[in-house]
């Protein structure tokens, strides 16, 4: 088997694993609006715009964490492994400061609500929502750093495992939390907040159980010794995770946005552009996988000093996203219907969400070569330009022209939810083109060596 053919089983095989605990991850979202849709829209909707609140603020410590994954990746490929325990200490205390900001930023929920004048109803079951959500913040976000300690060490089946354990409980809990059972009171999407805390605690006791019993984890030891903080350590890691998270911020916060501007349009606009969205998250966790993959090789190899592999590794991640973003956008054109009615029942609900998906099959184009090259970008430890990328494509671009189109008649009547699509479409592709510009510089001129070394972060 020749370099090319190598590279792309590798990177197939770490990123099927991730694919996986990725969709079980996003399939959660799916059952939550789903069985918060047979409700009513308007818990649906509650379950959106309580999401569009959450996620930016947990995606941005995720995304301080995610910086940590690509050096584990190097010291694995350098045979360092010792390095890697008071390392993800490190990511540790990080992740319990930043799950505290999160928890005071969702305690200002109903301050937010009631600026955006939300319709009462639907601002009542989204607090509600959120009340039970917090209680999951910090187990999820230390569960992401052990599981960027797994992924590190090219070890992937565990997030996959974890990602099966974390639906098991999910179905159930919100069987429960919705509708009323064994003596609850049903709390209609507001009881999805509570299952989804469940769901996140589980996810991170089954992690700690996997990685005591088993042998890969052997050498790394990570719960036999205990590191104090190194403040020095955290504050230099912070600096190199802060464009990462400001980039998935940049990203997730438009489409948050995007949300809350059409909530005054009613709750089957938000309801039918929450069932594209939903799906598209669905379809968006195949690159964002083999994106993961890309950034373990690339930091693994040049761990080893091997700079044309990686550049090799990045090639061939790209060119699998691209033909797999194909493949899934032509099915859902052809499928967009039965898509939606998995979701809702209602009619204009189901319309709406029908002529969404359209855009939606354009828009995984661009996503599947912008998060691969983000992702290579992060092996490489050129972190800096994501940051910048991200806010020119997705807000400077992205949003300005979405606005325009949706919620304007400067160019053409106010289109509501298409015209956001169009505006997402817009912006990703910059971004596409802009990440595999610098990711062209960072490879053949010689700025990349002062990239490895890190002076970019």
């Amino acid at each position: 088997m020749n370099q090319f053919g190598f590279q792309a089983k590798r990177l197939v095989q770490l990123a099927l694993p991730v694919l996986i605990a990725q969709v079980t991850q996003t399939m959660m979202g799916f059952i939550d609006t789903v069985m918060a849709g047979r409700v009513s829209a308007v818990d649906m909707a509650a379950v959106a715009i309580g999401t569009s609140l959450w996620l930016p603020a947990l995606l941005f410590v995720q995304g301080l964490l995610l910086a940590f994954t690509p050096v584990f990746a190097h010291h694995h490929g350098a045979n360092n492994q010792k390095a890697i325990q008071p390392l993800a200490f490190q990511a540790a205390y990080i992740a319990i400061i930043g799950s505290i900001g999160v928890i005071l930023f969702l305690s200002f929920a109903e301050t937010i609500f009631n600026i955006m004048q939300l319709d009462p109803e639907l601002a009542h079951l989204s607090i509600g929502y959120l009340n039970g959500f917090t209680w999951g913040v910090p187990a999820y976000v230390l569960y992401q750093v052990l599981r960027g300690c797994s992924e590190g060490i090219s070890y992937t089946l565990p997030t996959m495992v974890i990602g099966f354990v974390g639906l098991a409980v999910n179905i159930p809990a919100n069987y429960i939390f919705i509708y009323g059972h064994f003596g609850i009171e049903p709390m209609g999407g507001a009881g999805c907040g509570i299952a989804t805390a469940l769901v996140f605690w589980a996810m991170l006791i089954s992690m700690v159980i996997y990685m005591q019993l088993d042998k890969r984890f052997k050498e790394l030891a990570p719960f036999k010794s205990f590191h104090k903080p190194q403040w020095q350590t955290i504050w230099d890691m912070t600096k190199h995770g802060f464009p990462i998270a400001m980039a998935l911020f940049f990203e997730v916060s438009l489409f948050a946005i995007i949300a809350l501007l059409l909530a005054p349009l009613g709750a089957n606009v938000v309801a039918g552009h929450q069932i594209a969205m939903n799906f598209s998250s669905i379809v968006f966790m195949i690159p964002l996988s083999i994106g993961i993959a890309v950034s373990i090789r690339v930091g693994y190899y040049l761990g080893q000093d091997k700079s044309e592999i990686s550049a090799l590794v990045t090639k061939v991640g790209l060119i699998i996203s691209f033909t797999l973003a194909i493949l899934t956008a032509i099915i859902t054109v052809l499928f967009r219907t039965k898509i939606a009615h998995l979701y809702n029942s209602n009619p204009e609900v189901v319309t709406l969400a029908g002529s969404l998906m359209f855009f939606a099959a354009l828009y995984q184009l661009s996503d599947s070569v912008q998060v691969v090259a983000a992702g290579a970008l992060r092996g490489y430890k050129d972190t800096r330009s994501a940051l910048y990328i991200t806010l020119v494509s997705y807000w400077a671009i992205g949003m300005v022209i979405g606005y325009i189109l949706a919620r304007t008649d400067i160019l053409v009547p106010a289109m509501g939810a298409q015209g956001f699509w169009i505006g997402l479409i817009a912006g990703l592709t910059s971004a596409a083109i802009l990440f595999a510009l610098r990711l062209r510089y960072i490879q053949r001129s010689g700025f990349k060596k002062a990239a490895l070394e890190g002076n970019t972060a």
